[in-house]
């Protein structure tokens, strides 16, 4: 259910033509494409969400065994991996390209600068604990260099943020020498250079302390402060039940929002970055 770099990657093969490429460009449109068919995040055919569950296995359920095809097959084929997330139906971001703090500061520092040659409005260097099952740690595991993005999302494709998607990524493959053409950064745009934020506090992550209809109090960019109200719980089985107020815990931007009004304890509900201090 994550549109935006589905529709990026099926405009890219229509407009490259082989001879303005150097080298190899692997497209993959819809890699879990039962999901994909479906517009929801996990299977229909096992359930499964394929990036919770790689390297996957060749004798596991279907999802599985995309995610062993691709980390056996697709990706000792590469040097670099885009991959082109958005927030799906239940998450909206801020235009958001994200790479991985790596032990190899060298290839730490690459991406970093491929990350700003992406130009998207934030930039976020983030602090993966575990594997996860993520596509990107499997990618940073064969030392890869690796870069994703969270386009939007809360279920729409948004023209201008499919836009700022075809540019990042025609930039990318200029970045790596496999387009010619100069990089347009976003400063030749008329925007403002990326902006880099971590949300390596766990007090970045606000999650609903409990169910019912969320009503939030801010919007994507805006400025937070410590103790802030971002919103509010109301009760669907208690109408004699206060709202429970949803406050921030330290300041920063607000980089995601949770668009659908229903909320089970536990789902995230914003997201809070800081800046990152060079």
């Amino acid at each position: 259910d994550e549109y935006e770099g589905q529709v990026t990657i099926r405009k890219l093969v229509r407009k490259l033509k082989p001879s303005q490429i150097q080298g190899r460009i692997i497209c993959v449109p819809s890699m879990n494409l039962p999901a994909a068919m479906a517009g929801q995040r996990c299977s229909p055919i096992d359930g499964l969400n394929l990036n919770r569950v790689f390297p996957g296995s060749k004798e596991g359920t279907i999802t599985m065994q995309i995610a062993h095809y691709v980390s056996k097959v697709l990706l000792p084929l590469t040097d670099v991996q885009v991959d082109l997330h958005s927030g799906g139906k239940t998450l909206e971001y801020i235009p958001t390209c994200i790479m991985n703090e790596s032990a190899d500061k060298k290839r730490e520092t690459r991406t970093r600068d491929a990350l700003k040659a992406f130009g998207l409005p934030i930039g976020l260097v983030d602090r993966k604990l575990d594997h996860g099952g993520l596509f990107e740690m499997d990618a940073e595991a064969l030392g890869i260099l690796s870069v994703n993005t969270e386009l939007g999302g809360a279920g729409r494709v948004d023209p201008e943020i499919v836009a700022m998607a075809e540019h990042g990524v025609l930039n990318i493959l200029k970045f790596f020498g496999l387009l010619g053409g100069k990089i347009v950064t976003p400063e030749m745009q008329g925007r403002e250079p990326t902006r880099l934020v971590h949300v390596n506090d766990p007090r970045a992550h606000v999650i609903a302390p409990d169910s019912g209809l969320y009503e939030p109090f801010v919007e994507l960019g805006d400025t937070i402060k410590p103790g802030q109200a971002l919103g509010q719980v109301h009760f669907l089985n208690n109408l004699e039940k206060p709202p429970l107020v949803v406050r921030a815990k330290l300041a920063g931007l607000l980089l995601l929002k949770r668009p659908p009004g229903r909320v089970e304890r536990g789902d995230i509900v914003h997201q809070i970055a800081q800046d990152v201090k060079s």
